[in-house]
């Protein structure tokens, strides 16, 4: 939809919003008749119990809960596989470049099934200091919005960078917004994505 006028030209019975939200559009949207639905999930139980809710909505409980174990055992088959890796890869998710977003919460999640651990605060801006400080060996750019678009050049050319493992070994890579950013099954698709580019210098050892 391009905008709020497209939305109630078709007239829904139920409108359904879900982080990150652009606050102009629900404002607008709240002016009109609508019912409006808002989504805050920020943990993995979070956006299950809102699957099941919207199956709930939707007439489609049993569908729901269906979706909700096939994305578990998903997610349980990658931590198997992850467990393999000797050790956890220190990692930044990024979710935005300017200010500087770290990803959200349930990405952290994600990272620690695939054998790796979010090492600044999530969700939250953060500050070049701070992830140079952290020292990160692999950065994982998923820009809100960009699609498979995020600039890992952008990350080689900051200057307080220089001495980041990831940085030196040149293992920043990019990751489609829509695999992390999307509270729902396409995070399946995000750790699978998450496993190859953590665990690419010993890919055969696990």
């Amino acid at each position: 939809m391009d905008s709020v006028a497209d939305i109630v030209a078709l007239r829904p019975t139920l409108v359904i919003g879900s982080v990150p939200y652009k606050q102009e559009t629900v404002g607008k949207l709240l002016e009109q008749r609508l019912n409006f639905f808002a989504m805050n999930p920020r943990s993995l139980e979070d956006i299950y119990a809102d699957i099941r809710l919207l199956g709930e909505i939707a007439g489609r409980a049993a569908q729901a809960e269906a979706l909700i174990r096939k994305m578990r055992s998903e997610f349980a088959a990658i931590a198997r596989t992850a467990k393999k890796a000797k050790r956890r890869v220190r990692v930044y998710c990024e979710a935005w470049p300017n200010p500087r977003i770290s990803s959200p919460p349930w990405v952290a999640e994600l990272v620690k099934i695939c054998g790796g651990e979010m090492i600044v605060p999530v969700g939250e801006k953060v500050t070049d200091a701070q992830v140079a400080e952290a020292q990160p060996e692999v950065i994982v750019l998923a820009w809100a919005a960009t699609g498979g678009k995020s600039e890992p050049e952008q990350a080689y050319k900051v200057a307080a960078w220089n001495d980041v493992p990831a940085i030196r070994n040149r293992r920043v890579h990019v990751i489609r917004d829509e695999f992390l950013n999307t509270p729902g099954p396409p995070l399946v698709d995000g750790a699978r994505a998450l496993l190859r580019v953590l665990h690419q210098d010993r890919r055969k050892g696990i």
